[in-house]
């Protein structure tokens, strides 16, 4: 099937394209490889598999073209044509260059299925890649509805239910026959006070003194015992305690007095080469904690779509803070915060 075509001639059914030829083409083809690997992270901040399937795809086109062109120059040399004027018609037109070159050597040659062969092949190839390209060129070609269910999350799963109820502490009942209320008590219960205690002793005093005097005063001493017994019952008492210092909570959330958190560093999120190529966008809203440094801790995702949620907890991740202070001290701060996703026009 593919004899007379671009390995082999027709007339002489030797193969056209020879080591030497080979080696050119994918020697070509490594060398724009190299120089894309290198060249591309200078000018592009995609990932290194992005980078290297963007290489590895022009390094290809630059290595079929060359074949054609080692092609052009093999078959122009077995056949006597112009090989300057042939390299450079199929150098400049590509494609519908190398198609001209078949339909004229095979016009000079008489064997037509050299020429057909390879333009069905091309234009099989030309059709499928169409085919393949269209929906990754124009998005809207394909359908919504199917696409957001493959690129969908799933549904969190249930929470467990929750722990059974404690069982209440058993009552221990104690049973009195009646041989216990007849057998006579080998204690005495605390609750029954002592008899017998002695009354207090009243406090001495003089004959004529007053309630309120103290010890060693005078006859008709009253405004003198009583204020001294006032004095002296003031100095005794003990200063009141301090008031309780109020203790700064560990941990605070954003709103009603609370202001939000003043940020120093805001490093933007990169947006994922994927979701651009798809023309997704939307907003990924993420709970944090504020550390008392101003760090982020405990990044958990709320909303968003799952192709934008990791390049937004990455650069979320690398944001600062300055402390939140209450009465003081640095505390912890529980918030909210939204990323926004937007392509430009």
């Amino acid at each position: 099937m593919f004899e007379g075509t671009l390995l082999e001639s027709s007339t002489e059914k030797a193969p056209t394209l020879k080591g030497i030829h080979w080696a050119i083409s994918f020697g070509i083809g490594v060398a724009v490889f190299l120089t894309l690997y290198l060249l591309l992270p200078t000018i592009s901040a995609n990932e290194t598999k992005v980078i290297v399937a963007q290489a590895a795809i022009v390094a290809s086109v630059f290595t079929a073209f060359a074949v054609i062109l080692c092609y052009v120059l093999a078959d122009c040399k077995r056949h006597g044509f112009n090989r300057a004027v042939w390299f450079i018609v199929v150098l400049l037109l590509n494609l519908v260059g190398f198609i001209i070159y078949l339909m004229y050597s095979a016009s000079k040659t008489g064997d037509w299925q050299r020429a057909t062969l390879p333009i069905a092949y091309l234009f099989e190839a030309i059709i499928v890649g169409l085919l393949v390209l269209f929906p990754l060129i124009y998005t809207e070609a394909l359908p919504k509805a199917q696409l957001m269910t493959f690129l969908a999350a799933p549904p969190p799963p249930p929470p467990p239910p929750p722990p059974p109820a404690a069982a209440p502490p058993p009552r221990i009942i104690h049973k009195v026959s009646a041989e216990d209320l007849m057998r006579a008590p080998t204690s005495i219960p605390k609750t029954i006070m002592k008899e017998n205690q002695p009354e207090p002793v009243a406090s001495v005093g003089v004959v004529g003194g007053v309630p309120g005097g103290v010890p060693g005063g005078q006859m008709g001493g009253v405004l003198g015992g009583v204020i001294g017994g006032v004095l002296s019952s003031v100095a005794a008492a003990p200063p009141p305690p301090p008031p309780p210092k109020p203790q700064a909570p560990k941990r605070v959330r954003v709103g009603g007095q609370v202001e939000s958190a003043k940020l120093i560093f805001q490093p933007k999120p990169e947006y994922p080469p994927l979701a651009k190529m798809a023309r997704i966008q939307g907003v990924v809203r993420l709970d944090a904690v504020i550390s008392k440094d101003g760090t982020i801790q405990d990044l958990k995702v709320i909303s968003g779509h799952p192709l934008l949620v990791r390049a937004a907890l990455d650069a979320v991740q690398r944001w600062r803070y300055q402390p939140t202070l209450l009465n003081g001290e640095a505390v912890e701060v529980a918030t909210e915060i939204d990323v926004n996703f937007t392509l430009s026009e």
